[in-house]
């Protein structure tokens, strides 16, 4: 799973549109003509094109910039007032004349009846050209990598393309594209371009059929746009890498495929969310793969969070000890997304210094009386306040890597104050436990948590009992 240690800050440019839906019902047919008569019972409006791709790097944690020419119309200032909604920061120019795209889907029963588009597909002027790349050269600096969305509308043109991707280079960014048309050295210099088999083939006029045909056309690629590292998607298959004349391919696994809508968005939002953060292309197209793996599993036009990626890579049997060990910060977002799965959400702690079978049947029976437990785990500085400067005998870090292995724990976060009450009021769970010992006793975080539960130990088992042993041996 990757790690984020910053937040990063990405910049999009394309084209923008806003994908409409109405939905409805349909239980006649017109008397007019032989066509369905669809009851419209809801509409609703996203970003589409370039604008989910921003919507996928917002869910992800990016902070977002994004750059693109729209018209001074009704739909552009919806637009721009769904962007602000987001929080993304928007520099947008706009163009007397031209459309603002919106697609229009009427939805029957969940079927599409029809689409249709209003929008300008001729390119941009050369004066918002100019405008934008302005626009561009004052902000690249706040920006750690580039993706460029093709939707072929007419908003990256021949000459922006080639003036952003040179800029870019000069100043060390990699620029990302989501390509459009059979010509694709019109992106030459850029860091990678993300095209599927589909067009892949068109591109290099290459019939990708073995694994011979397949490096063939990646070369011819990365030679055609000079490309930092070439890359096919091949849907199911994952994605094929070329580099340093070596094809490697990153299977992906999908739980279930519900529809590939937008998968190329989501795709190129987590290669550059992982490149920004420096990982190597291996590393990113890993996770690529996995963010892919969630969104193919919604249905329409998706977006996906990081706990959405590591929920799915656990579910593949593919997820490290060190995923269940995390911070405050990440557990108080983890519980308030088990909140809205109407998960029930167990809370227990302690020092658990050397993990003996008392402690293992303790968090067993805590696991039991709800769906997800959250272990609370004293720091060593918390452990020598309670236990005296010789403990403890395990480190902290050593203690939350062996509990989170346990099955019954799925996560662990340590704590360096005497009681845990701040973290308890973080997560606030449906239950508290604590030992028998605290029979009559208050129980810290019993007036947050819904329910307290008492467990009683399993005779005999103590880490101080342990540890007196392990003194009489050797002495």
């Amino acid at each position: 799973m990757l790690k984020v240690e910053r937040v990063p800050n990405i910049l999009v440019i394309g084209d923008l549109m806003i994908d409409e839906y109405l939905w409805g019902s349909c239980e006649r047919i017109s008397p007019e003509a032989p066509v369905q008569i669809v009851d419209i019972k809801k509409e609703t409006r996203v970003l589409g094109g370039a604008g989910n791709v921003i919507n996928n790097l917002v869910s992800l944690g990016a902070n977002v910039g994004v750059m693109s020419v729209i018209g001074s119309d009704e739909v552009g200032h919806e637009l721009k007032s769904m962007l602000g909604e987001l929080g993304v920061k928007s520099f947008l120019i706009e163009q007397a004349g031209r459309k603002t795209s919106r697609k229009t889907r009427l939805m029957a029963s969940h079927s599409q009846v029809v689409r249709y588009d209003k929008e300008s597909k001729n390119d941009i002027s050369p004066q918002s050209v100019q405008a934008l790349y302005e626009r561009f050269l004052e902000k690249i600096n706040a920006y750690d990598i580039v993706l460029l969305s093709d939707y072929a509308k007419g908003v990256l043109t021949k000459e922006l393309i080639e003036k952003i991707i040179s800029y870019s280079n000069k100043k060390d960014k990699k620029v990302l594209v989501d390509p459009k048309g059979s010509d694709f050295s019109i992106y030459e210099g850029a860091y990678l371009l993300t095209p599927n088999k589909k067009e892949a083939e068109l591109a290099s006029g290459i019939k990708i059929e073995n694994d011979t045909s397949l490096k063939e056309a990646l070369s011819k690629l990365q030679e055609e746009a000079s490309l930092g590292v070439s890359v096919i998607t091949l849907s199911e298959n994952g994605i094929a890498i070329l580099e340093k004349d070596e094809v490697v391919v990153k299977p992906t696994v999908a739980r279930e495929v519900y529809d590939v809508t937008g998968a190329g968005d989501t795709v190129l939002a987590s290669l550059g969310f992982a490149l920004s953060l420096e990982k190597d292309i291996y590393t990113s197209v890993e996770f690529a793969n996995l963010a892919a793996g969630v969104v193919v599993g919604k249905i329409g036009s998706a977006t996906v969070t990081m706990d959405e990626i590591e929920e799915y890579q656990a579910s593949l049997h593919k997820s490290s000890i060190e995923l269940h060990i995390k911070s405050r910060d990440e557990i108080e977002r983890i519980s308030d997304r088990l909140k809205k799965q109407n998960k029930k959400v167990v809370f227990t702690n302690g020092c658990f210094d050397i993990l003996h079978k008392g402690h293992v049947s303790y968090l067993n029976v805590a696991k039991s009386f709800g769906d997800v437990l959250i272990l609370g785990l004293n720091s060593d500085a918390s452990v020598k306040r309670l236990k005296g400067e010789s403990r403890p005998i395990n480190c902290e870090d050593d203690r939350a890597y062996i509990l989170s292995a346990l099955e019954c724990v799925d996560y662990v976060v340590i704590f360096d104050e005497d009681t845990p009450y701040e973290l308890i009021s973080k997560v606030e769970p449906d239950v508290l436990v604590k030992g028998a010992d605290y029979e009559g006793k208050v129980v810290v975080g019993s007036d947050i948590a819904k329910q307290t539960k008492l467990v009683e130990f399993v005779d005999g088992k103590s880490t101080t009992r342990t540890i007196e042993k392990i003194q009489k041996a050797e002495s």
